[in-house]
């Protein structure tokens, strides 16, 4: 009996392309290219399952242009809002993801982009590289400190709570809003809002780690934004439609909303232009997860749950539409 026969779509950590190839026949993604739909049908002949990152676009014609011999899809990835999951159930398909593993990662850089965009990181360093920091000065970039600050988190989930864990070390107070109120325990203390509305009115610093969804797309928007108190910071870890790109250009612009810190951003890597010439935008590179502990965390977590399918067992982490 032959291993099950699966397809990488993008270059992982040694360490998991390694597993994956003593257990699988695997074919991999060797040059690290983003492959378009046609290159995953052509990788997807023959195989069994397919393991796949964020920055595939697993829509519905795709799904219903995989042949019959796929099974499964691992994505490499929390979020699988680049999956048509109900397209993938009409066909059979399971879908699976990898929770748990990246939250302490995210969440770190959940606060480096607070602190980054909170203490004015990009223009001082700008300074530093151009050559135009000439001296120490009283009223020379100045920033904002964190401790005392209000901090509104949207989506108390394991991100959430990992972040509000880290901010408490900085003396600040936690705000939330999730769809519903979690437990006291899981709160540690955290002041619940009912809306959104209600959150983004006491957030000195606002933390998105909620979900992409028709109902979170686009919420942060001109309306919202003016709901925030003046000078506010907003901290983006979760998913770039999130935001509306020109809605917080023009906030950052005006001084409305104090600085930003972005580590995702509608159709990365081709981000909205106008964040670059602001010296209150504090940008990353997608870079939440992005620590060899967790990305052989993930990659290790997608192939459990693709073994636990060929084994005849549920995956741990099965996605349902």
């Amino acid at each position: 009996m032959h291993r099950p026969r699966l397809f990488v779509t993008r270059k992982l950590p040694p360490a998991v392309e390694a597993r994956a190839a003593r257990d699988y026949e695997a074919i991999f993604n060797t040059n690290d290219g983003l492959p378009a739909a046609d290159e995953i049908l052509k990788g997807a002949e023959g195989k069994d399952g397919l393991l796949v990152t964020v920055t595939d676009r697993v829509n519905a014609d795709l799904i219903r242009a995989l042949p019959e011999s796929v099974r499964i899809i691992a994505t490499f990835s929390v979020g699988y809002d680049h999956i048509d999951v109900a397209a993938a159930k009409a066909r059979g398909i399971i879908v699976t993801n990898t929770p748990d593993v990246l939250t302490d990662a995210t969440a770190e850089i959940a606060m480096l982009l607070m602190l980054g965009a909170a203490r004015n990181a990009t223009s001082s360093i700008a300074a530093l590289r151009g050559g135009k920091w000439k001296n120490w000065a009283p009223t020379g970039m100045l920033g904002t400190e964190l401790t005392g600050k209000r901090l509104g988190i949207l989506g108390l989930g394991r991100i959430g709570r990992a972040t509000a864990k880290r901010a408490r070390a900085f003396g600040m107070a936690i705000h939330y809003h999730s769809r519903k109120r979690l437990p006291e325990e899981l709160e540690e203390g955290a002041i619940y809002h009912e809306s959104a509305d209600d959150l983004f009115r006491v957030s000195d610093v606002l933390s998105i780690h909620c979900a992409s969804t028709p109902e979170t797309r686009g919420l942060i928007n001109r309306r919202t934004i003016a709901l925030l108190p003046e000078g506010a910071i907003i901290v983006n870890t979760a998913r770039g439609d999130i935001v509306d790109d020109d809605a917080l250009i023009e906030a950052l612009a005006s001084g409305r909303i104090g600085a930003a810190g972005l580590d995702v951003f509608n159709n990365e890597p081709n981000f909205h232009p106008g964040y670059l010439p602001l010296p209150n935008a504090f940008l990353l590179p997608h870079l939440g997860s992005a620590t060899l502990e967790t990305r052989n965390a993930m990659g290790f977590r997608a192939l459990d749950n693709i073994d636990a399918f060929f084994a005849g067992s549920t995956p741990r982490d099965l996605v349902t539409a």
